[in-house]
């Protein structure tokens, strides 16, 4: 199916080339428009996507109605409502395509046939879990404990060439700042280079 796919596996469990076949079976090849969106707050979140091109933000909108970017989905990411998913309670949040963008789509149905039938990818799922965790967590101690000057430098090591994809307004929503904040930071930066 894809290479990408295959490489972003390895780095947590080995699988034969059969294996492999064996595992990507259920997934389906989507393409999504730019704006497209893929999951809307309200909705159940019935599937993982595995971002083969493109780039997504999955997003809410807080009480004041401004849209606050949990993160962005590149190439090698996985897209995918939690809390939705696992719970089946409706999502909070919005999956949307800022690009053009390709992915491979597992339902959870076939998710948990592929637990039942093939272990290892239980343990892969496990693995990848505990890492996403973890970001999330790195992430709200980012938010709540750092300047936004050292989010903005951990948003350019974290997602490299990724602010020539997107708009500055989604880069301020990601930093949880305004545009124009974003503007003073990056003016300052630059004239300290």
């Amino acid at each position: 199916m894809s290479d990408l796919l295959y490489k972003n596996i390895s780095n947590y469990i080995n699988l034969s080339q059969e294996d492999f076949n064996q595992f990507t079976k259920p997934f389906e090849y989507k393409k999504f428009k730019k704006k497209e969106v893929v999951l809307k707050e309200g909705d159940y979140c019935n599937f993982e996507g595995f971002v083969l091109s493109g780039c997504f933000k999955i997003y809410y909108l807080n009480e004041n109605g401004f849209e606050q970017t949990l993160y962005f989905a590149v190439e090698g990411w996985w897209i995918t409502d939690i809390d939705s998913l696992i719970n089946n309670v409706p999502s909070i949040l919005n999956i949307e395509a800022l690009q053009d963008s390709e992915v491979l789509m597992i339902s959870k149905n076939d998710k948990e046939y592929l637990y039942e039938v093939m272990p290892q990818i239980e343990k892969l799922f496990r693995i990848m879990n505990q890492k996403s965790s973890v970001a999330l967590q790195r992430r709200i101690l980012s938010l709540t404990g750092k300047t936004a000057d050292k989010r903005y430098l951990e948003f350019l090591e974290k997602y490299p060439g990724l602010e020539q994809r997107i708009t500055q307004q989604q880069v301020a929503s990601y930093l949880g700042i305004t545009h124009e904040f974003l503007s003073k930071i990056r003016r300052k930066m630059s004239l300290e280079k």
